[in-house]
């Protein structure tokens, strides 16, 4: 059975490489699924849900922004952040989201509301991966 290359890596390492079924990750224009012998695509990622069928089984992982290379049978994954359901603390994502949404009530200029919007988006992705996984 055919399979893909999946690589994710972040600044700080490479968290994942596998020889997975199918990927489907957060693009740009939405939710991707990615199978062998993909056309080539360059995308960009955005923070949310990246799934991996591998062996018949489906890990969940949160991801935040990132570039996404598809090419034929391997995708490459470059983003700031990838945790697995089990490495996510539900506790520290629930507080950064409630810091965001303090910081967002204060006067700030764009950039800054651009970063708290960005890690905002990253701590959501983690509660969902978290709480869809814990309760399934």
């Amino acid at each position: 059975m055919a399979t893909l290359k999946l690589e994710i890596v972040t600044p700080e390492e490479k968290i994942y490489s596998e020889d997975v079924s199918m990927v489907t990750l957060p693009g740009s224009e939405g939710e991707l699924g990615i199978y062998p012998k993909h056309v080539p695509v360059l995308t960009t990622l955005k923070p949310g849900e990246l799934r991996v069928v591998k062996d018949g089984r489906e890990t969940a992982m949160a991801v935040g922004e990132g570039f996404v290379e598809i090419k034929g049978d391997s995708v490459s994954v470059l983003t700031d952040m990838a945790l697995e359901a089990e490495k996510i603390d539900l506790a520290a994502a629930e507080a950064a989201v409630e810091r965001a949404k303090a910081a967002m009530k204060e006067d700030l200029g764009k950039e800054e509301v651009a970063a708290i919007q960005a890690s905002l988006q990253k701590a959501l992705a983690q509660l969902h991966v978290k709480r869809r996984r814990h309760h399934g």
